[in-house]
């Protein structure tokens, strides 16, 4: 009887002793599966630094279109100013223009000579509608071109015929307008028809 109580508590003890190793070992399986839970594998690093990579590349291609249309938009703003200010400063360019044959005709019609006296007032009439037509161009910015005894300038006169070279007139020189040139501030609206020296 003695015999089977020491049989039964080794049994017993040796039980014991298994149930107590069990779970340490289990514990350090699962410790281990853990460790390997939060600790990143070097895969997963290097998808994530490629990731952060392709991310600061898209940034960068992001911020360079950024700029980019910014600069556009500036330079379309300066663009849409200067034609602004283009068109501005020629207003009127085409009524100018048409204005033009209107005077040249009045200069005409001022070069008659009349004796009587209804003659003499209806020149009056012209003369004055002569002057408020050119004070009105004038007004506008408007100028006459009249370049005579100054050197022959293609970019404002047109040569229609030439003279021999005298001691008045020197090579290259108007020596006569015939028909007047006219400009818009700095653009010619229309040359001068002149005479010139060769």
């Amino acid at each position: 009887m003695a015999d089977k109580e020491k049989d039964q508590k080794t049994k017993t003890s040796q039980e014991d002793v298994k149930t107590k190793e069990a779970p340490k070992k289990e514990t350090s399986k699962d410790s281990s599966k853990e460790s390997k839970k939060t600790a990143p594998k070097e895969s997963d690093t290097a998808k994530l630094e490629k990731e952060v990579a392709d991310l600061k590349k898209k940034n960068d291609e992001l911020e360079d279109k950024y700029i980019r249309s910014q600069a556009e938009i500036q330079n379309m703003g300066t663009r849409h100013q200067k034609e602004i200010a283009g068109m501005l400063k020629y207003d009127g360019q085409k009524l100018a223009k048409e204005i033009l044959p209107v005077i040249d005709n009045l200069e005409r019609a001022l070069t008659v000579e009349v004796k009587d006296e209804t003659g003499k007032q209806l020149k009056k009439g012209v003369e004055m509608v002569h002057q408020h037509i050119v004070k009105a161009v004038n007004d506008n910015n408007v100028t006459e071109i009249n370049n005579v005894g100054e050197k022959f300038d293609p970019t404002i006169n047109q040569a229609v015929q030439t003279v021999p070279v005298d001691d008045d007139h020197k090579e290259d020189t108007v020596v006569q307008v015939l028909q007047k040139g006219y400009k818009l501030n700095d653009r010619v609206l229309r040359p001068a028809m002149v005479v010139v020296a060769k």
